[in-house]
């Protein structure tokens, strides 16, 4: 599946900003035999003084730039054309579940794709009792089963509310309220897998939504998204599944970074000098190529 994506993220400040150092992560992933990224460019105004494109420790494409003069605003501008390849809905030869912490002290390897990084607690997603215990509930003895059922579980029992979180909102507090977003649901889900014994780690990407039969695709309502990915032994490898939807990630997930979880992959990072509040608008369109033809 062809994709061309645009995404438009403004910040408005009240005063002007003098200096700032920014980082990143929004150009989507090249992954062999997943997604294919076939051209992309990343367009920052005003021009910073500074800029490096590089690859971070899990391979994900970030920007890092600076500004030295003073600016009120800053505008990212990101084109990109994606093929989303063909994917099993369910991968073959999961590992049993109680066999998965030999398998991870067997794969003796510091590889960014190494599950033993995906084990322990990281910065946005500590042990949690409640949700350890919320998990072995749906643990079975698959691992790929333990995954989807837990995916399950969390989209049955939690609320999507865009209005009830937000991006520092801790993940115990989500769990304890059962609402948030994509964010939330992916933390809770990654808690609970490490806690049954499957490394998992958290997926930052693009979602193309559907409109409803016979509605026009609305401009710049497709979505910046959250899911999670798991390590479901040698064989099966890497499997992704999405708990706000309940589904396992598919053609219209495109993915642009990979980490432990939200604070790896954060689409946006800085430090400025400024006083006053500020704003912020974003616009994404995922376009299907037969669609973009057409525009």
């Amino acid at each position: 599946m062809l994709y061309d994506i645009r995404l438009n993220i403004t910040y408005r400040y009240a005063s002007l900003a003098t200096g700032g150092r920014h980082l990143v992560r929004l150009m989507p992933a090249d992954i062999p035999g997943v997604q294919r990224l076939i051209a992309g460019h990343l367009d920052i105004a005003p021009e910073p003084a500074e800029r490096t494109d590089r690859a971070d420790f899990f391979g994900n494409l970030c920007s890092d730039f600076a500004f030295r003069s003073a600016h009120d605003q800053i505008t990212l501008r990101l084109q990109a054309r994606v093929q989303r390849l063909a994917t099993s809905a369910r991968p073959v030869g999961s590992a049993p579940l109680a066999e998965l912490p030999g398998l991870v002290a067997a794969t003796r390897s510091l590889d960014p794709l190494a599950p033993s990084h995906f084990t322990s607690p990281s910065p946005r997603v500590p042990p949690d009792a409640e949700v350890i215990a919320f998990a072995r509930r749906s643990a079975a003895a698959d691992s790929l089963t333990a995954v989807e059922a837990l995916g399950q579980a969390i989209h049955a029992e939690m609320r999507y509310d865009p209005e009830a979180t937000d991006v520092d909102t801790p993940m115990a507090e989500a769990f304890a309220a059962r609402h948030g977003v994509c964010q939330d649901f992916s933390h809770i889900m990654i808690a609970g897998l490490r806690g049954i014994g499957i490394p998992a780690g958290y997926v930052s990407g693009f979602l193309r939504t559907i409109p409803p039969p016979g509605k026009p695709r609305l401009e710049g309502a497709d979505a910046m998204h959250a899911w999670v990915r798991a390590w479901c032994g040698p064989e099966a490898g890497w499997v992704e599944y999405d708990p706000t939807n309940a589904t396992f990630a598919g053609h219209d997930h495109i993915a642009v970074a990979h980490g432990r979880d939200y604070f790896d992959v954060a689409p946006v990072k800085g430090v400025l000098r400024i006083y006053g509040g500020q704003s912020s608008e974003q616009a994404v369109d995922v376009i299907p190529l037969d669609d973009a033809m057409r525009a």
